[in-house]
């Protein structure tokens, strides 16, 4: 018998998620700013402790860090006060955002906040 226990869940069909988790450190200050579409965004970076896999095995790298970005009014309002060093909790989805710089296009991967919270007493690396 196999154990697959710590196996990810096996979708039926032409379901799929991109539900994404992460809590760590607030490493960059929320900025809003506004979009040429007139969209106000909130951003911020945040650090991630780096779990020992194989990839990582030989890397020094203790951490690493993500975009996120807040588009609707509750999630800018739920990271909007946020500091530098704060330990927190998001849930959101990967999104993959084009758009232009200067003469060229640009691409840019990020996490789209859905929700967000701060963790009390929790520390992360």
């Amino acid at each position: 018998m196999t154990d697959t226990s710590s196996a990810p869940a096996v979708l039926a069909g032409d379901e799929s998620d991109n539900t994404v988790t992460l809590r760590g450190r607030v490493s960059s200050p929320p900025t809003e700013r506004e979009l040429p579409s007139g969209a106000v965004i909130t951003t911020f970076r945040l650090t991630v402790p780096r779990a020992r896999t194989t990839m990582t095995a030989g890397s020094r790298q203790s951490s690493d860090w993500v975009d996120c970005v807040a588009w609707s009014g509750r999630s800018r309002r739920s990271v909007g006060g946020w500091q530098v060093d704060d330990r927190v909790e998001l849930t959101g989805a990967l999104r993959r955002r084009f758009f232009r710089v200067g003469e060229g296009p640009s691409t840019r991967l990020e996490v789209e906040v859905l929700s967000a919270r701060r963790v009390k007493g929790e520390a992360s690396r």
